[in-house]
């Protein structure tokens, strides 16, 4: 499998994870849209919005807004958890337990 960017593993300073996170509440745009812009990974820029949020007080992991689609983390798991057992009701029976209506 090829490695992008020469294989190293990128490294950033808090400010600039912060002026990230900055553009994407500011930009009015989509996370996906801000991280082509700065030449990120959606995922890596996806995980600073959400720890800045957790980090001022937003809530939990589970409870922070998905950008795409508005819902919280909490929905979108129990609505992939119902689409999973769906295919495989013993996880929905493993998933019932784990997740609360």
């Amino acid at each position: 499998m090829e490695r992008h960017g020469g294989g190293k593993r990128r490294r950033f300073s808090a400010e600039y994870k912060a002026e990230a996170v900055r553009l994407v509440g500011a930009s009015g745009k989509r996370v996906v849209a801000i991280a082509r812009e700065l030449g990120l990974g959606e995922t890596a820029l996806r995980r600073w919005v959400q720890q800045a949020e957790i980090d001022a007080g937003g809530g939990s992991k589970r409870g922070v807004d998905d950008q795409r689609t508005g819902r919280t983390g909490a929905v979108a798991a129990r609505e992939s958890a119902s689409a999973d057992g769906a295919r495989n009701p013993k996880k929905r029976v493993r998933d019932a337990r784990v997740l609360p209506d």
